[in-house]
Parts: C-alpha cells; structure tokens; sequence
C-alpha cells in the first residue's frame, strides 16, 4: 500500500506526520477487528470451523494482535519515525478479511431470535 504511495527517488522515508494521518488509524482498525474476531472465537463454538481450525484462527489473531501492537508501539517510541512495509500489512488484511467471512457465516447460521 504504502511503497505505491511513495516515490523513493524523492525521499528516503514517508513523513512522520503522514503516518501518522495513515498507518496510525489503519493499525487501530486492525486491532479494532481482531478483537472482535477473537471474542467470537473464545466465546463461541464455531461448527463449521471444527476444533482445530478454530484453534488455529484463534492463535494466528493473537499473533496479529501483538504484531499490530508492537507497530504501534515502535511508531508511538520513534514519534512516527517507523512505519510498516506492505509485505506485513497484507497479511494481516488477508486475516481480517478470513475473520470477516467466518463471523458472517456463523451470523448466517446463528441468527440472535
């Protein structure tokens, strides 16, 4: 996302107030989503998932969780100095969205009466 965004030829690293204005909100979306897909996931049998699949949906957004926030943390130490390579954030997108489609599935199959 962000390597589109900047020619390197014109400067070594974005500026610290654009990531902030960018990475900062995306970073509190990621785990904004992540908790919610982990509350599901702890509080809830997902049958379609089976066991150990939940399992492992569960333990890989935990692992997203501290990534997100030792990013946070790292931009938080270096007043914005530090940003996030495209090559970290995709996974985590491609998570939420695999988040997103079990939540809505278990939605679809679970309607609150």
């Amino acid at each position: 996302m962000f390597e589109s965004m900047f020619n390197s030829s014109n400067f070594n690293a974005p500026e610290p107030e654009l990531l902030k204005t960018l990475l900062e909100p995306l970073l509190e979306d990621f785990q904004h989503w992540f908790e919610r897909s982990r509350t599901l996931l702890e509080s809830h049998t997902i049958e379609f998932l089976g066991e150990q699949r939940q399992a492992d949906l569960l333990e890989r957004v935990k692992q997203a969780q501290r990534q997100v926030s030792t990013a946070q943390m790292l931009m938080k130490l270096t007043d914005n100095q530090v940003g996030v390579e495209t090559s970290v954030l995709m996974p985590w997108h491609k998570l939420v969205t695999e988040c997103w489609q079990v939540a809505i599935q278990y939605r679809l199959e679970n309607p609150v009466e």
